[in-house]
């Protein structure tokens, strides 16, 4: 059976990155967009990684085209607009599909661990998966909640 450590993924220049990097550490995997009302959810993200990063946190934000064209753009302008708008340093990977017939194997592997209210597609951008130190893929947040409510989840799992 595969966990999340067997995935290899694209990082935002196109360099393949083994999650196994990740091992002992953990995980908020997030679908991101630039153009999206929940866009301003990148703060609280940036603040959670701030905050727990040196006890072994990290965000991985695969931003998304799928949903209403929101995620425009190369990777390097999303990069730009991230750092410049929020101060994003927390690692972007290469834009993906989340859900379909072209939706990233790493993707189809979350939400067969965690459905969602309405079942395994994601609904929208800013969807949430927490996975712990050992790999699990512990939690599924809708894209309503926002970062500052994840807080105690990620305490939890560090």
């Amino acid at each position: 059976m595969a966990t999340i450590y067997d995935f290899t993924v694209k990082d935002n220049k196109g360099n393949n990155v083994s999650l196994s990097e990740y091992k002992g550490k953990v995980l908020l995997i997030v679908n991101t967009a630039t153009g999206c009302g929940f866009t301003p959810q990148y703060d609280g993200l940036q603040d959670l990684y701030e905050k727990y990063q040196e006890k072994g946190f990290e965000i991985l934000d695969f931003p998304c085209n799928q949903f209403a064209n929101q995620a425009p753009g190369t990777e390097e302008e999303i990069e730009s607009f991230c750092q410049a708008r929020f101060g994003i340093t927390f690692r972007h990977f290469a834009k993906i599909d989340v859900n379909g017939k072209n939706q990233a194997p790493l993707y189809e592997y979350l939400k067969s661990q965690q459905k969602g209210a309405l079942g395994s597609n994601i609904k929208w951008n800013f969807t949430k998966f927490l996975v712990d130190r050992d790999g699990n893929v512990v939690a599924r947040f809708a894209p309503t909640v926002t970062p500052e409510k994840l807080d105690a989840d990620v305490a939890k799992y560090l």
